[in-house]
């Protein structure tokens, strides 16, 4: 197991790979370890400290791993040695992959109508056992809930956005505890192809979020107040 090191109050776990992470994920019998991942970058980092909720949406988290190169550095400065950002982009379909062999029931929720069947689809067409699907437009949380207890799901895949989806897991883990969750945004739709990710050479050089604010000039603000985490990274307040 990695131990937890804190940035800014938050858990982040020190991961050298995505590998790593798999390792926690599974057991040696080829089992799910319940709990949650969550990707931990400097926009929920900023978010945790002036909202107790996102705090403690958080701390709730098994698996808090480094998605984002800001919350990396901030991990290297601690424990001195070089360490992977693990992109929740590949690391939910790196899971599933890992899921097919032991035939590990999945269930997936959120997205639109026509990326959600589409993930269905293709999840089918690799191998994966989806047991039940749900789009991000349902209407009552608690049926919702219900479906995926008696699919017996051991893995819950939810993109909502965040902190919808990691609200939604914390419900759902009061009725379903012996899952394993992920929140993974809008990775469904990178998936089926509705939304192009940066390319591989702006992934290597970190500059993914540059290239997502190039392609959607309104987070412009958002990046803004990133200028914050860049402050506490440099004065050494992280």
């Amino acid at each position: 197991m990695v131990e937890v090191i804190t940035v800014a109050g938050v858990p982040v776990k020190p991961y050298r790979s995505i590998n790593d992470v798999l390792s926690e994920v599974f057991t040696e019998t080829n089992g799910v370890t319940p709990g949650v991942a969550i990707a931990i970058n400097p926009e929920k980092i900023l978010a945790s400290i002036n909202n107790s909720k996102v705090k403690e949406i958080l701390l709730d988290a098994t698996i808090p791993y480094a998605d984002g190169i800001g919350v990396v550095k901030a991990l290297e400065r601690k424990v001195n040695h070089p360490l992977c950002r693990i992109p929740g982009v590949e690391l939910w379909l790196q899971v599933l992959t890992y899921s097919i062999p032991q035939q590990i029931p999945v269930y997936i929720v959120g997205a639109k109508p026509e990326v959600s069947k589409q993930a269905h689809e293709k999840l089918l067409g690799k191998g994966v056992n989806i047991v039940g699907c749900s789009d991000g437009y349902f209407q009552d949380q608690n049926t919702l809930i219900e479906d995926i207890k008696f699919s017996k799901a051991k893995i819950v895949i939810v993109a909502l956005g965040s902190p919808k989806q990691e609200l939604f897991i914390s419900e759902c883990r009061k009725s379903i505890s012996g899952a394993f969750y992920m929140g993974v945004g809008g990775s469904f739709d990178v998936f089926v192809g509705h939304v192009k990710r940066a390319p591989e050479l702006w992934c290597k050089l970190h500059l993914e979020w540059f290239y997502r604010l190039l392609k959607e000039p309104s987070r412009v603000i958002r990046q803004v107040k990133l200028l914050k985490f860049v402050y506490l990274y440099f004065s050494n307040r992280l």
